[in-house]
């Protein structure tokens, strides 16, 4: 003990300008990391947020809607029944019979913006077989560019709801999305919960907020080629993204999470007008069905 407080009293007695520099300098640091500290817990939530990436979901039991068997489906699986999530009720249902889009369905014609190298027409949105097809390729009747299909629900306005998708993709190529869209079209927020890149190998749900378009994104590595349910379920004070019954994502910043009537949007874009991704070869999406849900 005494040998060491004898080494401590060395140092101090070696110089004392240096250890008042020392202390000062310790001082300051220690106010400057404070004040740091405060900003942090003032300010408010981020305004975006970089993406992540899910390369895993739970291979817990589904606790959302996927569907029932049905071998004569073109997915393998009917719509999910009146009851298939809890404090949920049935609110809409198609699987798209017939040969025509089933009342209150809008299919998208011209420029998308945002994106001038892309082209809607309705004759790229097909209903028959049991399925809505949208298909790119490219139309001699738009001078050989590389047209897509699009559409909205637009006869339909939620505020908060549950939301479920059967879809599948035949390759990469276009940007493939299915997505919530303010119904008076005043951009921002948006609420991506499938959205493909121009990739079949991976997809990414993203929640578009604020006006400077802040954004919360997350990836998820999946073979688009087979038939998934997509959902999204959106509440004052969560949003949960689910793949095939599981959860794989969600976000609860009240701040971000819209508050105004949306509807649903299911298309297409070629991206030929976006830097180097552009489709190269004719694909589609398939949607077997469609149903929502409104809290009971």
């Amino acid at each position: 003990m005494q040998a060491t407080a004898g080494a401590h009293a060395r140092v101090e007695s070696h110089s004392v300008l240096e250890t008042r520099v020392v202390v000062l300098t310790v001082l300051i640091f220690g106010l400057a990391l404070s004040a740091v500290v405060l900003l942090a817990l003032e300010s408010p939530q981020p305004r975006s947020t970089l993406s992540s990436t899910a390369t895993t979901i739970t291979a817990s039991r589904p606790v959302f809607p996927i569907g029932t068997t049905n071998l004569r489906e073109p997915s393998k699986m009917s719509p999910p029944g009146a009851h298939a999530l809890a404090g949920y009720k049935l609110s809409y249902l198609t699987d798209f019979p017939g040969s025509s889009l089933p009342p209150g369905w809008v299919d998208f014609t011209g420029v998308p913006g945002g994106d001038v190298g892309a082209h809607f027409s309705p004759s790229h949105v097909v209903v028959g077989r049991g399925m809505l097809q949208l298909n790119t390729w490219r139309d001699p009747a738009y001078h050989n560019r590389w047209v897509s299909g699009g559409l909205c629900q637009c006869g339909l306005k939620y505020t908060y709801g549950a939301f479920f998708v059967r879809s599948r993709i035949t390759g990469a190529g276009p940007n493939e999305v299915q997505l919530l869209w303010p119904a008076n079209n005043a951009w921002p927020p948006e609420i991506d919960f499938y959205e493909t890149g121009d990739k079949d190998n991976s997809t990414s749900w993203t929640l578009h907020y604020g006006s400077n378009n802040s954004f919360v994104q997350q990836t998820l590595k999946i073979d688009q080629t087979a038939w998934h349910t997509w959902g999204v379920i959106w509440a004052p004070d969560k949003i949960t993204y689910t793949i095939d019954g599981r959860s794989w994502g969600s976000f609860s910043g009240s701040y971000a999470i819209p508050t105004v009537p949306m509807t649903l949007d299911i298309q297409q874009r070629p991206g030929c007008s976006l830097g180097p991704v552009c489709t190269s070869v004719p694909e589609s999406m398939l949607v077997d069905w469609v149903a929502e849900y409104t809290k009971s």
